[in-house]
């Protein structure tokens, strides 16, 4: 990577060639295109950064950024989003999403938002199929999921994807319940339940 001397020494050379372009130190115009040179090597440096701030996964400047297109924070976005990892994962999850209704789409959603979770389906009592002593689940509970979580989804600090300043731990189910009933198919019920 070019330093603030090289850009120097290019900018000297640009210079027509004369008197009144003095290439000596400690001339004023040597001071004017010191600065600029300082300037460029800033700029040219900070050009390495932008294909990680480029990718939603690894940037931390343009975060804020990339929220405001993806529509975040959203009403779903609860105490998880509080931290930087929280943030990106909520990033990466809106991002990333392509819709379902499959059991195994919203196991997979509640992955990508850090949660462990698994989901029953209620079937109905069907004579030939079903078993003597197995609950009449008909009605609404053929439509009726059961997601199971652990009791409390605790997000730790990791040096590298969480910044200054946040808890050490933070914890909370809020965004679990709230994203899986705002995406989930508007004939289904859902119960969930935590811990045990």
């Amino acid at each position: 990577m070019p330093t603030a001397a090289d850009y120097l020494e290019q900018l000297k050379t640009l210079l027509p060639p004369g008197q009144a372009f003095p290439r000596e130190a400690g001339t004023t115009l040597h001071n004017l295109l010191g600065g600029m040179a300082i300037e460029l090597a800033r700029v040219d440096s900070r050009g390495e950064s932008l294909p990680i701030e480029a990718n939603p996964a690894s940037t931390n400047e343009l975060l804020v950024d990339w929220e405001r297109v993806a529509g975040l924070p959203d009403k779903c976005s609860g105490v998880l989003e509080e931290t930087l990892q929280g943030r990106r994962n909520a990033l990466l999850t809106k991002l990333t999403s392509t819709g379902g209704q499959s059991r195994e789409y919203f196991i997979e959603l509640a992955q990508s938002l850090g949660y462990t979770v698994t989901i029953k389906e209620f079937r109905p009592f069907r004579a030939g199929m079903s078993r003597a002593g197995e609950a009449l689940t008909n009605g609404a509970w053929v439509f009726t999921w059961l997601i199971r979580s652990p009791e409390v989804n605790v997000t730790e600090f990791r040096a590298g994807l969480s910044a200054a300043g946040e808890r050490l731990r933070t914890w909370g189910n809020d965004t679990l319940e709230c994203k899986l009933n705002q995406l989930k198919p508007a004939h289904t019920i859902t119960i969930f339940a935590y811990g045990d």
